[in-house]
C-alpha cells in the first residue's frame, strides 16, 4: 500500500468549507503515480512507451472531508486480471473515512491500439501491493 498527504487548496472546498466532490479525482490521479513509476521508474513517457490506459473511475463518497485538515490518501492493488489491474484508493481525515474509489487501468499499446497481458515482472511488482479483499 502507498500514502500520500493532502493539503487541501482553497479551490478543493465550498463556502462551508467542505471539499468538493471532484477533488478525489484529482487527488487519487496523483496518488497513482508510485504504480505509474513500477511500470516507467524514470516517468518517462511517451505514446510509443506509454503502457497503459485508465478505463474505468469510480467514486464513493461515504464521510465529509474539510478544507483545514489534511486528508491521507491510501493506494493499493485490488485486483489483478490478465490484461487490467484494479487500484484502490481511500481518503481518510482525522481518522475517518471520506472517500472511497477505484480505478480500472488496462495494459495498452497506443501505436497497435489493442490491450495487451501484464508483463510478468510488472505483474510481480503489482502483486506486492496487493490488498487483501479489496480493502485498505
Amino acid at each position: 500500500m502507498f500514502t500520500m498527504t493532502i493539503v487541501p487548496r482553497f479551490g478543493d472546498a465550498d463556502a462551508l468549507g467542505h471539499i468538493n466532490n471532484t477533488a478525489a479525482a484529482l487527488w487519487f490521479e496523483t496518488a497513482r503515480r508510485p504504480i505509474f513509476k513500477l511500470f516507467c521508474p524514470d516517468l518517462e513517457f511517451s505514446i510509443e512507451t506509454f503502457p497503459f490506459i485508465l478505463v474505468h473511475a469510480d467514486y464513493d463518497f461515504v464521510g465529509e472531508l474539510f478544507f483545514r485538515h489534511e486528508v491521507e490518501i491510501r493506494t493499493g492493488i485490488a485486483r489483478i486480471g490478465t490484461k487490467s489491474f484494479t487500484i484502490r484508493h481511500e481518503a481518510w481525515q482525522e481518522g475517518r473515512l471520506g472517500v472511497t474509489g477505484n480505478a480500472v487501468v488496462a495494459c495498452y499499446d497506443f501505436m497497435k491500439k489493442q490491450t495487451l497481458p501484464i508483463p510478468n515482472d510488472k505483474r510481480a511488482l503489482l502483486t506486492a501491493h496487493l490488498i487483501a479483499g479489496g480493502e485498505m
